[in-house]
């Protein structure tokens, strides 16, 4: 799949891969690096439960050069729902995020997932902006999340 990216980057070009690709892991680091800077927890309990199968996807953003530069993925959380996990982009504000997730959103939809759900902590004020301004809604707080008033749920029907 090939998407457009921001104004600096002509064409990303995003595949499907395992998390446990050498460019997968590098770029999940950096998220875990990132999280851990902004919330204070690197996040990696939440993304152990990684199955290969049909029902996950997981997908890797690269540019012109052949550089990954981001990666995100969605599991199944309920019949018809998938949770977005380990969103992440090297180089923020750049349009690889939005690539990313359009991609996300399309492979969803093509695996019948009907809604998406993703959560973020409040004070990671980029991702909530991010998320709202791709049409996700705030949603009651779901799973381990709910009763964590750090923690912002969103979903958006697909």
């Amino acid at each position: 799949m090939r998407c457009s990216g921001g104004a600096e980057r002509a064409v990303l070009r995003i595949e499907t891969v395992s998390p446990v690709h050498p460019d997968a892991r590098r770029l999940l680091d950096g998220a875990a690096d990132v999280l851990k800077r902004i919330t204070g927890s690197d996040g990696r309990a939440s993304f152990q439960d990684w199955l290969d199968d049909d029902r996950h996807v997981f997908l890797l953003a690269r540019e012109n050069s052949g550089a990954a530069v981001g990666c995100g993925g969605v599991r199944p959380l309920q019949p018809g729902v998938g949770e977005i996990k380990r969103m992440y982009a090297a180089q923020p504000g750049l349009g690889i995020g939005a690539a990313l997730l359009a991609a996300l959103e399309v492979e969803a939809r093509a695996r019948g997932y009907r809604e998406l759900w993703c959560e973020t902590r409040r004070v990671n004020e980029a991702a909530v902006r991010f998320y709202q301004g791709r049409g996700y809604a705030v949603r009651d707080n779901y799973g381990r999340y709910a009763g964590r008033s750090e923690a912002v749920c969103f979903n958006k029907a697909l």
